[in-house]
């Protein structure tokens, strides 16, 4: 039993599972077979040969920085629908500034923690 409200939901689940679906499998049955050869499962170097290893290591700094900005990027996903309501529950009298203040307060501090011990320094 389907509440009613549940119906759009479902509606919409299921169209977005077909059209997901029905391009995958358009895509398999009259796309073009992938037959493998040496050619094209080498590398693509500007017209050039390949030479020694394809795949390299990266380096950590890399990694530290993209998970830096994915935890400060967080942040604005919490941000941005706090400014929507925050008049919202100004008018029904529910205390939002400080907790956010406590929210904003933390990252603060975990900024400071990393540039205390170098995260953001490049050279290092």
């Amino acid at each position: 039993m389907i509440s009613a409200d549940y119906l759009p939901f479902l509606i919409q689940a299921v169209l977005a599972a077909a059209i997901t679906g029905g391009g995958l499998a358009a895509s398999h049955f009259f796309g073009q077979r992938f037959k493998p050869n040496k050619i094209k499962d080498t590398a693509y170097e500007c017209g050039i040969a390949g030479e020694g290893v394809i795949h390299t290591r990266f380096s950590v700094k890399f990694f530290l920085t993209a998970l830096l900005f994915m935890l400060f990027d967080l942040e604005v996903v919490i941000l941005i629908p706090w400014t929507f309501i925050y008049r919202e529950f100004l008018a029904n009298h529910i205390a939002i500034f400080w907790p956010i203040m406590f929210f904003i307060g933390v990252l603060v501090l975990g900024l400071f923690y990393e540039i205390k011990k170098g995260a953001l320094q490049w050279e290092k």
